[in-house]
């Protein structure tokens, strides 16, 4: 009997995750593990998913922000080697980022949709991902001319 591929999903919350869980309907073709950023919210995931979480870190607190986020790649880290997936599927943002560059280290497959609200500019998270990114999905066409190798996909709403 050939394995399943295992899937990592990571997103930050918010719409990120709302997106991310548009895939719902591909989780029973996979094996797969959610990472999301924990809250009051998504810690009642857990009755639904597997889930892992990371600690919530807004830039907008730079001190608290550089403290949490190398936590974060850390923890990121463990993730990864605890849950030994084969691709890593991600809407972004901040979040994602350590865990798409662990997965390249490991020579993984890294899955990338850009967000729906992104028409015309690409995000922060995009623009260090798309260089690594095995697949790069864009929601509307006209982002196509910011990642010129990117595929439309349409929208996952």
């Amino acid at each position: 009997m050939k394995k399943q591929k295992k899937l990592l999903l990571i997103s930050s919350i918010g719409g990120h995750l709302t997106q991310l869980l548009q895939l719902k309907p591909l989780f029973s073709q996979y094996d797969y593990h959610l990472v999301t950023e924990k809250s009051d919210i998504t810690k009642e995931m857990k009755k639904d998913y597997p889930v892992s979480f990371l600690l919530y870190g807004a830039r907008n607190y730079p001190i608290r922000y550089v403290f949490k986020f190398s936590y974060n790649v850390m923890k990121s880290f463990y993730l990864f080697l605890r849950e030994k997936p084969d691709v890593v599927v991600t809407t972004g943002v901040h979040t994602a980022v350590p865990m798409c560059y662990i997965a390249k280290l490991f020579r993984k497959k890294v899955i990338y949709i850009e967000s729906f609200a992104k028409t015309s500019t690409p995000t922060m998270a995009g623009k260090m991902i798309y260089p690594i990114a095995d697949l790069f999905i864009v929601q509307w066409e006209s982002m196509q001319k910011v990642y010129p190798k990117a595929v439309y996909g349409g929208s996952i709403y």
